[in-house]
């Protein structure tokens, strides 16, 4: 199946997104979405800068996490905690290879790479596009998942099927 194409400036167009102030702060656009894939922009605004004057690595790994939660729960629906189970973070770890500085728009790209049962790896590559037109992969994250019963429906007292 193809990416779905989505309308720029919509980061709450996939469900996932709707109650996600984090991803709403950052002003993320959703660009595409599909099958273990999906492509997301934003700009590195003054405020995402670290002391030294560059953007923070914490908010390129924000950024990069949210690719791959979308690549990971790629399907529509209803909102994200209404779903019987949903997919999360294992553990992830990122590469930067070089610096973002604010006024550089940042998209990052995220495929899946491998599965088996409720695990999956994915690789997520961010690139930055400089305010002169220049484009530069500036980091590389690879992401580890687990799918498991929505901690929403079970912390609600809701019944879900245990699958440990």
């Amino acid at each position: 199946m193809a990416d779905t194409e989505v309308p720029r400036g919509t980061y709450r167009a996939h469900p996932l997104l709707v109650d996600d102030a984090a991803s709403a702060w950052m002003g993320i656009d959703v660009l595409a979405i599909g099958p273990g894939t999906a492509r997301i922009s934003m700009l590195l605004r003054p405020q995402m800068v670290n002391g030294f004057g560059i953007g923070h690595g914490g908010m390129v790994f924000a950024f990069a996490d949210t690719a791959f939660a979308l690549a990971c729960n790629p399907e529509g629906g209803g909102p994200a905690r209404e779903r019987e189970h949903i997919t999360v973070a294992a553990g992830a770890d990122i590469t930067f290879l070089a610096p973002v500085m604010a006024g550089d728009r940042l998209t990052a790209s995220a495929e899946h790479r491998a599965g088996n049962g409720r695990s999956g790896v994915y690789d997520i590559e961010v690139r930055s596009e400089r305010p002169d037109g220049t484009a530069v992969v500036v980091a590389l994250f690879r992401g580890r998942s687990r799918t498991i019963p929505n901690p929403a429906l079970t912390l609600s007292g809701a019944p879900t099927e245990s699958r440990a």
